[in-house]
């Protein structure tokens, strides 16, 4: 099976040119209720079984992916997201967990918070290791979520997997790989990443520590997967890539034979 580890669907999309893609001066758009069906037709087009779908970060709607995964079962599964410093955050993790969602996303960046800050984090990881979520941080190049930050964390709850989202995007790149390679519970997500990067990682680590994403609709899954085959051309090491690790991280039930 071929299975993408991160991917955006979002339904209500409020007043941010970000997501409404308005220009200036323009009229709020109306609500368009999401279709579903266009990231099934794009994951079919690309021979993608299953993909995992979250909130961007600008608007977290747990509701709306719990809802999602629930219509379609068979090809999608979710992680829901929080602000670690709401009041409400320990809650909604646990709520979340209980509705069947997967994982969950956090996002340093946009929700203000450093990544090592075990006060916020720690609790947050103590409800991922009792329901058995991994936990996905969207590591973008700056301080709020360095690679050597999300590892102070991660090494204090080696049964959490904990994925290092767009392999921490350019320049933290190699400290990314470093923990991946000195944490066993980290392992790094290939979204907007460099071929030249996927290659250096795959180079350091092997296969067992990278997870294809694509980030849909900001990607699509036939380049990211064209991105894979040419860093990877072993086909072996390219099915745990594509789908082999996350079932594993996941419990997706994937048999070995499935994955190959």
């Amino acid at each position: 099976m071929i299975i993408d580890a991160y991917n955006t669907a979002q339904n209500e999309r409020g007043r941010s040119d970000y997501l409404t893609g308005a220009r200036p001066g323009d009229p709020p758009p109306p609500h368009v209720p999401f279709d579903p069906s266009k990231l099934l037709v794009r994951m079919d087009a690309a021979g993608v079984d299953m993909a995992m779908v979250c909130s961007l970060a600008q608007r977290i709607e747990n509701d709306f992916i719990i809802g999602l995964t629930k219509e379609h079962p068979d090809r999608l599964f979710g992680f829901g997201q929080v602000r670690p410093q709401d009041d409400d955050a320990l809650d909604e993790v646990e709520r979340i967990a209980a509705a069947g969602l997967r994982g969950l996303k956090l996002h340093p960046t946009l929700h203000g918070y450093f990544f090592s800050d075990h006060g916020l984090l720690d609790p947050v990881y103590r409800i991922c290791a009792a329901h058995g979520l991994a936990v996905l941080v969207n590591a973008l190049d700056d301080p709020f979520c360095s690679p050597l930050a999300i590892e102070e964390i991660a090494r204090g709850f080696p049964e959490v997997p904990t994925i290092i989202a767009h392999m921490g995007a350019v320049w933290n790149v190699p400290d990314a790989i470093l923990v991946a390679e000195r944490t066993p519970s980290i392992h790094l997500e290939t979204s907007a990443t460099l071929l030249a990067d996927v290659r250096r990682a795959y180079g350091r680590l092997g296969p067992e520590k990278i997870v294809m994403g694509t980030e849909w609709p900001g990607h699509d899954f036939d380049l990211e997967r064209m991105k894979i085959g040419k860093a990877i051309p072993d086909a072996a090491d390219r099915a745990l890539v594509e789908g082999g690790n996350i079932a594993r991280l996941l419990g997706l039930g994937v048999t070995s034979a499935d994955a190959s």
